[in-house]
């Protein structure tokens, strides 16, 4: 119990006034990088997504903010295989409003590697993820963790970096697996757009095999990663956005779908002015933005 605590408060230090900047930082630093060296940060000015936004609006007219409901405007291929014009990521932004997406799911379901693909195509938009931020603040490896401190501080940690990487805007998040178990996670997801990656246990194995996840340090790791899904299901299920991952599907494949139902989620929740403003119009008034 002491150990537990000590190892929480260390990264509560780290954490508790971690800047947007620093987080940055903290992922560029190597694993090796010891506990003793997490206030020597160098802070360098860091570019989003590593292009400059362009508003499609002064080139296009949009007709429809929704670019999949005008196939003329979107990035891709139209039926007819005619290239669309502009990625439909890159519209995903503006429509945002600065909120932050965060990819929940079981470990190996590829949140890593797709936030951070959708976050380039974005290009307004950071990729940040919690475990990798652990690891590099730490200079102590998940496992570790796990083995020396135990799942539960793994949790509070988890916990507490979450409660410092939510405050910020315009991040796609990749979450460990665990992070919805926690009712108070809840409340910092809920302040963006929740995506749950759905990936069958079997998929997954064949993607981590051999690899040396915590939690699957067991006789049989199918059958554990099976019941670690049954237990989690409910809460996954609370999600925004649910993208069923196939094993056909590739990284370009998943990000294609998730950009998609996230315009399709905000055309069904709409901001409040634009509720108001079409309240105003069915009443025949006049609106003024």
């Amino acid at each position: 119990m002491a150990s537990t605590s000590r190892f929480s408060l260390f990264v509560f230090s780290i954490f508790g006034t971690l800047s947007f900047t620093t987080c940055f930082n903290v992922l560029q630093q190597p694993v090796t990088t010891r506990r003793s060296n997490i206030n020597n940060f160098i802070l360098k000015p860091l570019h989003a997504g590593g292009f400059e936004w362009e508003d499609p609006a002064e080139q296009f007219d949009q007709g429809v903010e929704n670019p999949f409901k005008n196939l003329d405007l979107a990035k891709g291929e139209n039926k007819d295989g005619t290239e669309m014009k502009i990625d439909p990521a890159r519209l995903l932004g503006p429509r945002l409003n600065g909120s932050n997406l965060y990819l929940v799911g079981m470990m190996g379901s590829g949140k890593s590697a797709v936030g951070d693909y959708i976050a380039r195509r974005m290009g307004t938009y950071n990729f940040l993820d919690t475990d990798d931020i652990i690891e590099k603040a730490t200079g102590v490896t998940i496992p570790e963790i796990f083995e020396t401190e135990g799942e539960e501080a793994f949790r509070e940690v988890e916990a507490q970096i979450l409660d410092s990487v939510h405050a910020y805007v315009r991040c796609i998040v990749s979450t460990g697996g665990g992070i919805v178990t926690r009712m108070q996670n809840w409340s910092k997801l809920q302040t963006g757009i929740v995506v749950w990656l759905d990936v069958d246990p079997e998929i997954i194995m064949k993607r981590i095999e051999g690899t040396d996840r915590p939690l699957l340090q067991t006789d049989d790791p199918l059958q554990t990663l099976k019941d670690l899904l049954d237990e989690r299901r409910s809460k996954y299920e609370q999600a925004d956005i649910r993208v069923e991952v196939t094993e056909d599907m590739d990284e370009d494949m998943v990000a294609h779908e998730v950009v998609k139902l996230c315009h399709y989620f905000i055309d069904e929740n709409p901001p409040a002015w634009k509720k108001a403003k079409a309240k105003a119009q069915e009443e025949g008034l006049d609106w003024v933005q």
